[in-house]
């Protein structure tokens, strides 16, 4: 049988039972109900759904972009038809707890079913994932009543969910969004504004779009202080159905480069086109606190921006396995030492140049999958774990490698179907083959849910510093104990590298702030972000093969290669990129903008 050239299921075999285990997950009392045949039945239901499903209007919908007749959004049809399967086959719920309807699976079970989808057709999956992120974040911050209305029909798959954040002159600067919400007596608020870049933001894909809206209450503090987030449907809720139309409106459609089954939308919030209780003014519903919106947030940001590192890597890896499946098919010269011209072309995968590429790409997808699968599994150790102490200290390891899982993938997915592109040839930049739009497609994921020039803000600035320093810590702690372990084996002197890049990232995060001066010590954020990155793939890599053990076969002598090369090629990277950090740098930040 041929192997897939969506996902490859023996990797996701490998990583979630032989590395991470997670049948371990189920003596935990919240998965009890499962063993690995539930795990394993979900991941081959994913991948069935996600083949006859999602991959083969995967091109269609790229070619034919939503747009609006008569005020409402149009798709190719083939995205409803593939969503309706998603939502029967119970997928949207896969997390939720039993009482909604959910089948309770552990993150990282439900994630290693989601790159199935991701890497089958990234714009249509857009749709029930975020739709399943807005679910969490109300069963973490929302009433009962707002659990009840909102988050049981988007279990069931017929409502769906989104986050309306940016603004078209705030960006990513949430301080600066002017979206009005103003107390009514009954207890609402009334939505007055602007919502740019929002994803899923408007179809007629499902019965309702529940949107979780940033805005701001008059009175309030100044700048991120004074946001409250509001849940704001596009239809109001009546019994168990819908009623009266809100007043949300379709402003317009942005025309993506890539990933265009996602609708991305431009949203007004009350302007009076619809007027729900005969007055304009968009109704929402407070979630928790005013002024606390932003923390709440944050429950479905980080989630989205785990998620969104494992759709660059879902990407990254079917173009790296399509490059593959043509380097082995595809013949063309000799090798260098062959001199007979008469003989027979060799396939390319046969080329040095070719295996480096392969190599390389490999490195990437798979040490991704790694990150992003174990994040997923941070959040079930941080939801689960037998102790308040393990829970937290979960929880500061998922804190401090969000930026990583978000960013890492997205720059190294992508250039892993720029690769793959490069192995094609010339025919990998026509629309012949798909790694184009691969390439297209991932292309946006390193502005999605924050850049990363905001990623490694967040990380440098916030993340390492906290508490102290206490989750990098944990995070060369963690390190170390893998390290440990390879002592005295053939990856002892991965292990050592390793071990000397993570004390050099310390050693370069004490240097940076040890300056005193903020804006040296985050001039070069983004360049900390990478080198750190590098090193905890590094560290996965080298848990993957302490993982593989003596294992014989082309799988796992696949596994030590990629490592080999990732310690070789790609490790060393991070050495000129600490020294100058270290060097307190300012070229950066002394760049008079005329210059430029």
């Amino acid at each position: 049988m041929r192997a897939s050239l969506v996902m490859s299921r023996r990797d996701l075999d490998f990583l979630l039972h032989e590395w991470l285990q997670v049948e371990q997950l189920t003596k935990r009392e919240r998965f009890a109900a499962h063993d690995r045949g539930t795990f394993d039945a979900v991941i081959d239901l994913a991948a069935e759904i996600a083949v006859e499903h999602f991959a083969p209007h995967n091109r269609a919908a790229d070619e034919h972009e939503p747009h609006v007749v008569d005020g409402k959004v149009v798709l190719v049809p083939e995205v409803a038809a593939a969503l309706k399967v998603f939502g029967e086959a119970g997928l949207t719920a896969g997390t939720l707890p039993e009482e909604l309807g959910g089948l309770q699976l552990p993150q990282v079970v439900s994630k290693a079913a989601t790159v199935w989808f991701q890497a089958a057709n990234v714009g249509s999956s857009a749709y029930p994932f975020l739709t399943m992120a807005n679910a969490h974040l109300l069963l973490a911050h929302g009433s009962q009543e707002q659990i009840d209305t909102y988050v049981r029909p988007m279990a069931e798959g017929r409502w769906f969910g989104t986050m309306a954040l940016s603004e078209p002159q705030a960006g990513s600067s949430l301080a600066d969004i002017t979206t009005r919400a103003e107390r009514q007596e009954d207890g609402s608020y009334r939505l007055t504004g602007t919502k740019m870049w929002i994803s899923g933001g408007d179809h007629e894909l499902s019965e309702n779009i529940v949107h979780l809206v940033l805005a701001k209450v008059p009175g309030g503090p100044a700048g991120v202080k004074g946001i409250s987030l509001f849940v704001v449907p596009k239809f109001l809720p009546e019994g168990d159905g819908i009623g009266e139309r809100n007043d949300v409106v379709l402003a317009g459609l942005n025309h993506k480069m890539g990933y265009r089954g996602t609708t991305n939308t431009l949203l007004n919030f009350g302007e009076g086109v619809h007027r729900p209780g005969g007055r304009p003014g968009a109704v929402g519903w407070l979630v928790g606190e005013e002024n606390r919106g932003l923390a709440a947030m944050f429950h479905m940001m980080n989630e989205a921006r785990v998620g969104v590192g494992l759709g660059a890597t879902a990407l990254g890896y079917t173009g790296y396995l399509h490059a593959l499946d043509y380097a082995r098919t595809r013949t063309q010269g000799r090798p260098p030492a062959g001199k007979d011209p008469l003989a027979p072309p060799v396939p390319i995968v046969e080329h040095s140049d070719v295996k480096r590429m392969l190599l390389a790409a490999k490195s990437y997808v798979e040490g991704g999958l790694a990150l992003g699968l174990y994040c997923a599994k941070l959040v079930d150790e941080e939801q689960t774990a037998e102790t308040p102490e393990e829970r937290t200290a979960a929880h500061t390891l998922l804190e401090v490698l969000t930026p990583i899982a978000k960013s890492w993938p997205s720059q190294w997915g992508l250039v892993a179907d720029d690769l793959a592109i490069q192995v094609h040839g010339g025919y990998g930049y026509t629309r012949d083959f798909p790694v184009e739009q691969f390439y297209r497609d991932n292309r946006l994921n390193p502005i999605h849910e924050g850049t990363a020039g905001i990623q490694g803000l967040d990380l440098l600035g916030r993340k390492v510093v906290a508490g102290g320093g206490e989750g990098l810590r944990l995070l060369a702690t963690t390190i170390g104990a893998t390290t440990a372990r390879a002592a005295g084996t053939e990856w002892a002197d991965l292990a050592a590298d390793v071990d000397a890049a993570v004390a050099r990232v310390g050693e370069v995060t004490a240097t940076l702030w040890g300056a005193g001066d903020p804006d040296v010590a985050l001039a070069n954020a983004t360049v900390y972000l990478e080198a750190v990155g590098h090193v905890v793939v590094a560290w996965l890599w080298l848990e993957q093969v302490l993982a593989a053990g003596d294992a014989d076969g082309d799988f796992y002598a696949g596994k030590r290669a990629a490592a080999r090369y990732f310690q070789r090629y790609e490790l060393p990277r991070t050495g000129p990129q600490l020294d100058l950090l270290a060097s307190l740098d300012r070229t950066t930040l002394d760049a008079d903008p005329g210059w430029l």
